[in-house]
């Protein structure tokens, strides 16, 4: 029997230039409209990341707001948060469990909670110590899961220190809402499952094999599981581009593929991240959390972009951006193509691309649809044909289990 393989969509609030005039105020609308049609399609779970001073790549720096609008205009579909910045001086984390309650309480018991460790330009805005960022979304889940479910709750650690105090509201599910870590590299997939929570893994071009060797890591943590909460989330859950036309020359058209590319080129800049170390993961297969945390691949900050005869086609077209030179549609879509981990196409085409993810034995594909400068109309057609077409085929091992 097939395994099941379950829809969610994983959301920046994401617009590329060039903007209208009432490009901020347009982009949130269309945001709300998106996940209003996620909801009709059958998607499972809408999950905002949050993202802080990073014009053009990310609006989401108030996602408990976004999705406490979202949980008020759908009916079924769950809102994630993927995920809280763990870093103590970004989010404590009373008002971290504080908020996540009230948005369970207000949207029925559909919250999905998430840690991410964040990095870089962030940890900069909010003065964070790079070296307690990890402790730290370890403590958080811990003490979270507790505000959440006992009463007068002390904690006295050298990073979080509070009296004993009711946290209120509790969340409505009980013990408490899922729980999963935002994971880039081995140690993280693997402190995940060591935590009993669910992974959230990203692509960011990496082939789907290494996404396997990730979810190896977070089965080898729950092999050795102690639980930070109540429950144990054994689910592993991966991103990546997400385009689906009605025909190849469509997704070619809505600039899907370029638009993926225009993405992966932003982020090392918005976020700081050396590009050399962007690039050598690239070139090895990794995600770049990885290289810089495992020092498999080391880098300067300068790079050269100058394009070798041999060059990988995606690093070509990344180092043509890099220096101000135009890529085409055609040519972005033509290379993109190629890279298991990226799903742009007919349904026939995503169809086979999404089988190797189910295949590595991911949950749930969390589907980023609005990315780069894709109109808003031809995300809205992407999450219909995704939900009359790949929900329903990749629900059938569900179905048969019913069934039995």
């Amino acid at each position: 029997m097939e395994a099941t393989l379950k829809f969610d969509i994983f959301c920046e609030i994401q617009r590329a230039e060039p903007w209208p005039a009432d490009h901020e105020a347009s982009l949130f609308r269309e945001t709300l409209e998106q996940a209003e049609a996620a909801d009709a399609a059958g998607f499972d779970v809408w999950w905002e990341v949050e993202h802080h001073s990073a014009p053009a790549f990310s609006y989401s720096s108030a996602p408990a707001l976004v999705l406490a609008a979202i949980a008020m205009r759908t009916k079924r579909i769950h809102v994630g948060h993927a995920g809280v910045l763990a870093p103590f001086r970004i989010n404590n984390p009373y008002r971290v469990a504080e908020a996540a309650a009230t948005l369970d309480v207000l949207s029925g018991g559909r919250l999905e909670l998430g840690l991410a460790k964040s990095g870089g330009k962030e940890w900069e805005t909010f003065g964070v110590d790079p070296e307690k960022a990890r402790d730290q979304v370890r403590e958080g889940f811990s003490v979270i899961s507790r505000f959440w479910t006992e009463d007068q709750v002390s904690w006295n650690s050298p990073d979080f220190v509070i009296p004993a105090r009711d946290c209120i509201p509790k969340p409505l599910q009980k013990p408490h809402p899922r729980l999963w870590q935002t994971c880039g590299s081995p140690e993280s997939f693997r402190m995940a499952g060591e935590m009993g929570v669910g992974c959230l893994g990203t692509t960011l071009l990496s082939p789907v094999s290494f996404m396997g060797q990730m979810i190896q890591e977070h089965e080898a943590g729950l092999a050795a599981c102690r639980p930070a909460g109540k429950t144990i989330n054994r689910e592993k859950g991966i991103f990546t581009f997400v385009h689906v036309a009605d025909t190849r020359e469509a997704a070619i058209r809505n600039g899907a593929a370029l638009a993926a590319l225009w993405y992966v080129h932003a982020a090392p800049i918005i976020f700081k991240v050396p590009r050399a170390v962007w690039y050598d993961a690239i070139r090895a297969g990794l995600h770049p959390n990885s290289a810089r945390s495992t020092a498999a691949l080391t880098g300067s900050d300068e790079t050269s972009l100058d394009i070798a005869p041999d060059e990988l086609p995606v690093l070509r077209l990344l180092k043509l951006m890099a220096r101000g030179e135009s890529v085409s549609k055609e040519e972005a879509h033509d290379v993109l193509e190629q890279l298991d981990s990226v799903v742009i196409g007919d349904v026939d085409h995503c169809r086979d691309k999404l089988e190797a993810y189910r295949n590595i034995g991911t949950d749930r594909m969390m589907c980023l649809m609005q990315f780069g400068a894709i109109p808003h109309a031809a995300v809205l057609r992407s999450m219909a044909l995704t939900g009359e077409h790949l929900i329903p085929h990749f629900a059938r091992g569900e179905a048969a289990a019913l069934r039995a």
